[in-house]
């Protein structure tokens, strides 16, 4: 691995030592939108969960291209921004994102968050965050 896809992969695996995370995520003009989630790091694989039906949801849907940092838990940074793609997961990839993100965060997303979507009728989504050059390879699934 270059030190580049290292840099990269180290900075998002940081993102475990937090309670949250700032995704930015784009709108089709490019205007930035920034979100607090919870990520949750297993062997080196970043992932969050968000519902379909959530601005975020589509505007990842059209741009996974995303700045992820460190943040409090309102969204407001605590560390550097680092580039990455988001990539939405389906069967076991999902399900082990599921379990991880609800074992980190055993009450906020384990039962609020999973209550509350079920609740609204919202279907549940998990993502994993790539650095920039290993996005093509991971989506070879």
């Amino acid at each position: 691995m270059d030190d580049s896809l290292r840099v990269g992969a180290d900075s998002l695996t940081q993102l475990g030592n937090h309670w949250a995370a700032r995704l930015t995520t784009y709108r089709r003009d490019g205007t930035p939108v920034s979100t607090p989630v919870n990520v949750a790091v297993d062997r080196g694989r970043v992932f969050f969960r968000t519902y379909e039906q959530a601005g975020k949801f589509k505007r990842l849907r059209n741009n996974p291209e995303v700045d992820v940092a460190p943040s409090d838990a309102r969204g407001r940074p605590t560390g550097p921004s680092t580039r990455a793609v988001a990539r939405l997961l389906n069967g076991g990839d999902d399900r082990l994102a599921a379990t991880l993100v609800d074992r980190k965060h055993r009450v906020f997303q384990g039962i609020l968050i999973r209550l509350a979507h079920r609740l609204r009728g919202y279907t549940t989504r998990h993502f994993e965050l790539l650095p920039p050059s290993n996005a093509a390879a991971g989506q070879s699934d």
